[in-house]
């Protein structure tokens, strides 16, 4: 048995995420983590909300609210939502915590202590209006660009180009609106990435079996242009985790906060303590998950992220860990993803566009979407959500597939035999090709889930769900019963079988379904089949069921039609 930790990318607190953002982390992250339970690993499977910096802040203020009430009130809505979609998260944290304010006044102290922070001081805008420096995201303006009116100080969102507050035309405080700015100095902490870019560069390269988009944009960053640059790691914020060395004040540096892509990845450190405080379990409980010196030498630890996030993961956080010069676990595997398109544009959260968390539970339950999504991740190429594609997928595959076998075989089952295992009939032929088939068709899913292919385990799990169906549509009990009631009997056997076996392999897809269809076969303790001739006769004869409801209903095109208007533009 291994010992897997994984880490989704942790969302930010201002608002509810779109589908995008889900399947782009935490929803591929859900699968690996309930496949690696399903096959008796231990796993500690880590998120949390991102709590720090402007865009929390800029949130709070629009809500009218302070924002610790703010980012309280956002995480129980974000951990609602990820309940809804059944992640299975072992601690749902918060980068606000005791736990992460501890671990990022230790990380930057032994950072400093081992000369890789310096004080840097720099120029910045501050508003006379406001009585404070303005961060890159606090000033808007006219981009130089693209003429684009709200472009933020730090990328014009419309053309996406890069640019300092002092680009802007016009600019402003996004405050209070104010155009009384100036530069004035001040002084902050940096990182000293550059120093360490050596000892990533050979990091990076030992990583052989990473997928190609991550190593190639951790490659990208570390020697295009400049090559790797030092970061700054604090800002002028009153929101955030206060500047300290350990436990000592840092000089110099009252009233200011960690930058927010300082501390966020800290926080799966932080989340994993959270965790075993809350559990009661002692320092030893989580630090076998991180420190190399106590346990964690033996972890298998792998990362979830869209690829807007792997700089930061490959380079910006592995520079704090190396540089701590402390035995901490260094990611094995980070699993990054491109971006899911919306309907022929993109989805949009500052313009409400595309399909957001809440409103998908709103039409349909977790197991539709989650399908649809991990069938059609973004992982070697950008993806693009249709409503004429979901339509199709829920109704061909998981409606007329799955569903219908099992609602065919289980009230055949009760009109001939009863609501029990019929007894009659022994396998044959039939049933042995079925087998064999399905034993390398397992073979093959289960190393598409190893190798965390998730488009292709998808498709080898349909497959193996189509198996079934082809094997009742030409076996035909109900033909075969008027002839041979004890044939029937036999096939019916063997397919509900088949049932209980695709409950077990598809529910780190539709975990709800297969809860659903292993409750009906009152088979709740079914494990992974290790051998599929004695899963396929796992329910003995005699053994009582209940007949399901359907598992999954069609999408009709009236209310396609009507969700594709619904979602063009704006939280409808």
């Amino acid at each position: 048995m291994a010992r897997i930790l994984i880490t989704s990318a942790i969302p930010y607190i201002n608002g509810i995420k779109h589908l995008g953002n889900l399947v782009g982390s935490q929803l591929p992250a859900d699968l690996y983590a309930r496949y690696m339970r399903a096959r008796s690993h231990e796993v500690m499977f880590i998120c949390a909300t991102d709590e720090h910096g402007t865009p929390a802040e800029l949130a709070a203020a629009k809500a009218g609210k302070p924002v610790a009430e703010y980012c309280a009130e956002m995480w129980q809505v974000q951990k609602n939502l990820s309940d809804g979609f059944r992640l299975s998260f072992d601690k749902f944290g918060r980068s606000s915590s005791p736990q992460n304010h501890a671990l990022t006044q230790y990380f930057a102290g032994r950072l400093a202590e081992n000369g890789y922070i310096e004080e840097v001081t720099e120029k910045q805008v501050y508003s006379n209006a406001d009585g404070r420096f303005l961060p890159d995201r606090y000033i808007e303006g006219t981009c130089p660009n693209c003429g684009y009116e709200k472009a933020r100080g730090d990328q014009c969102e419309n053309c996406t180009k890069q640019l300092d507050p002092t680009d802007l035309i016009d600019p402003r405080s996004a405050i209070s609106g104010s155009t009384d700015l100036e530069v004035r100095e001040t002084k902050h902490l940096y990182l000293r990435q550059s120093l360490l870019k050596d000892r990533l560069d050979e990091w990076i390269a030992s990583k052989t079996d990473w997928p190609v988009l991550t190593t190639s944009i951790a490659r990208k960053w570390l020697h295009d242009g400049d090559g790797l640059r030092d970061r700054g790691i604090t800002r002028d914020l009153d929101w955030g985790v206060p500047v300290k060395r350990g436990d000592a004040d840092w000089p110099g540096m009252e009233g200011k906060v960690f930058y927010v892509w300082f501390d966020a990845p800290i926080e799966y450190i932080a989340a994993t303590r959270e965790w075993a405080d809350a559990e009661g379990l002692g320092e030893a409980a989580w630090r076998r998950w991180w420190r190399t010196d106590e346990g964690a030498d033996e972890v298998r630890y792998v990362q979830f992220m869209g690829k807007d996030n792997v700089p930061f993961h490959t380079l910006s956080f592995p520079a704090t860990i190396i540089g701590s010069g402390d035995p901490w676990k260094l990611v094995d595997y980070i699993k990054s993803f491109n971006y899911l398109n919306y309907d022929g544009g993109q989805f949009s959260t500052s313009q409400g566009r595309g399909v957001f968390m809440d409103q998908a539970l709103e039409i349909l339950p977790a197991d539709y979407w989650r399908w649809w999504l991990l069938s059609h991740a973004p992982e070697n190429s950008d993806s693009e959500f249709t409503w004429e594609n979901f339509q199709s997928s829920v109704n061909k595959d998981l409606a007329d597939v799955l569903g219908n076998f099992v609602s065919r075989v289980t009230k055949f089952c009760r009109s001939r035999f009863g609501e029990a295992v019929p007894e009659a009939g022994s396998y044959g032929p039939g049933e042995a090709v079925v087998a064999a088939e399905l034993t390398e068709r397992l073979a093959a899913y289960a190393a598409h889930m190893e190798a965390i292919d998730i488009r292709k385990a998808a498709a080898e799990l349909r497959a193996i769900w189509v198996a079934g169906n082809e094997y009742l549509q030409e076996a035909a009990p109900w033909a075969v019963f008027k002839e041979d009631p004890d044939r029937a009997a036999a096939i019916i056997r063997f397919s509900l079988n088949l049932a209980r076996f695709y409950a077990v392999l598809s529910e780190p897809f539709i975990p709800d379904a297969s809860a659903t269809l292993l409750k009906a076969l009152k088979a709740e303790d079914a494990a992974w089949p290790q051998d599929v001739d004695a899963a396929l006769s796992a329910l003995p004869a005699g053994h009582a069921f209940d007949v399901p409801e359907n598992l999954f209903r069609k999408i009709t095109d009236d209310e396609r039609a009507a969700w594709q208007e619904r979602f063009a533009g704006g939280r409808g």
